[in-house]
């Protein structure tokens, strides 16, 4: 008799089929440490790259922009484009990249983490 059925007929859901979804939940995790560890690298070199050569960008900037919201979306939304500068935007665009993929890959396990407690209900 085939295991996937129950005594009444209806088909229950696969549990290996839910440790699928969590494997490839916890592969999105991984993409976005790996991201994490490229943007410690990138971002602070962009941030002293700022500090001692475009004073404007460091006022608009603040103190302590490393984490703040602020930063972080004038990094994300691609502002720091606005100055010319290729070496800057050439540790920038690194930095944008490695943000979006550690948002991209929590947002992705997020979304099968919550697709497996609806396999598994």
């Amino acid at each position: 008799m085939d295991p996937s059925f129950r005594w009444d007929g209806e088909r229950r859901p696969s549990s290996i089929g839910c440790a699928v979804i969590l494997f490839f939940a916890l592969l999105f995790i991984a993409i976005a440490i790996a991201g994490a560890c490229a943007f410690v690298i990138f971002w602070p070199l962009a941030l002293v790259h700022v500090r001692d050569r475009h004073p404007a960008v460091r006022v608009r900037l603040g103190n302590g922009a490393f984490l703040k919201p602020s930063a972080l979306w004038w990094l994300l939304n691609g502002s720091y484009r606005d100055t010319v500068d290729p070496q800057f935007t050439g540790l920038a665009t690194p930095a944008r990249l490695s943000l979006m993929t550690i948002l991209l890959g929590l947002a992705m396990a997020s979304v099968l983490w919550l697709w497996s407690l609806v396999v598994a209900a």
